[in-house]
């Protein structure tokens, strides 16, 4: 059984992705790894080179800026990296969602027990979505609670939509839940880099017009619209350590100031109560 990781990434440093801890944190379960690196204004090119992996192929890229409707140009990216892969599993990462050590073997042991299944596609994985600070979790139901990650190779399996999921030839996939995480890092950042980030990613779906209009100037950006959040009593990956050391900001975070929607309140109030999620997006099949 091999495993090819995939992923891509453009200005990881310039906008502060952990895109280093994120290869190396499923590296060890990978025979191979490919990453889209897109032209960048900083050295993350050169970062990747430093990891000095034999694992490791770069495609170097260069993307279409007038790709500017319903996140396409991630989608595409994603697939040129998808085309490569070799390995009987696919397993794919964002440059900000990193895997802890301790579910690598519970992955594996996934990816071996169903391999030989017909009916098993992907793997689906429960998100943690860490928003404003590495202490605390989105809870909100503005916050997708599971996705795609794994899945096999040969099925003609493409990106979908804004590159959050994976669809056959349009139809969702087949998959089984594995009791394993993925730690999305994305919401966690200087303020300023966050915001120069929004007001850049946001180009991808929106006219310039619009991202001026809701996503603002140069300044910091506003952490206080998170939605709900929880503390996060767990622990990080370990490759995340020397990261979360650096962090520099301060964030706090007060339920009594939350501004939530009436809709929204009302139904993470009914979710709390039953554990269900009415209207939830599944882009996926659980058999």
């Amino acid at each position: 059984m091999t495993i090819s990781g995939f992923s891509f990434v453009r200005n990881g440093i310039k906008f502060d992705y952990p895109f280093l801890e994120s290869i190396q944190s499923i590296l060890p379960l990978c025979d191979n790894f490919i990453v889209a690196v897109g032209k960048s204004d900083d050295d993350t090119l050169g970062k990747i080179q430093g990891l000095h992996s034999p694992k490791i192929k770069i495609l170097e890229t260069t993307w279409n800026e007038d790709l500017r409707s319903g996140g396409t140009i991630l989608a595409q990216q994603t697939n040129i990296a998808l085309q490569q892969l070799t390995g009987d599993w696919a397993f794919y990462l964002q440059a900000d969602e990193v895997v802890h050590e301790n579910d690598l073997s519970v992955i594996h042991d996934a990816m071996h027990r169903y391999r030989e299944n017909q009916t098993v596609e992907g793997l689906l994985f429960e998100f943690r979505h860490f928003f404003g600070s590495y202490g605390y979790i989105g809870s909100s139901r503005r916050w997708y609670r599971k996705e795609i990650r794994v899945f096999k190779t040969g099925l003609d399996a493409q990106s979908w939509g804004d590159a959050q999921g994976f669809r056959i030839r349009g139809r969702k996939l087949r998959v089984k839940q594995v009791d394993a995480t993925i730690c999305h890092y994305g919401w966690v950042k200087p303020p300023r880099i966050q915001q120069l980030k929004q007001r850049t990613f946001h180009k991808f779906w929106h006219p310039d017009s619009w991202v001026e209009e809701h996503v603002g100037g140069e300044s910091e950006f506003d952490y206080s619209n998170g939605g709900k959040l929880v503390p996060f009593q767990g622990s990080h990956p370990l490759v995340m350590r020397d990261r979360i050391q650096q962090e520099n900001w301060r964030f706090q975070y007060d339920p009594s100031k939350l501004r939530q929607p009436f809709k929204e309140r009302l139904l993470d109030a009914l979710e709390e109560k039953t554990g269900y999620r009415l209207g939830e997006y599944k882009n996926y099949e659980i058999v």
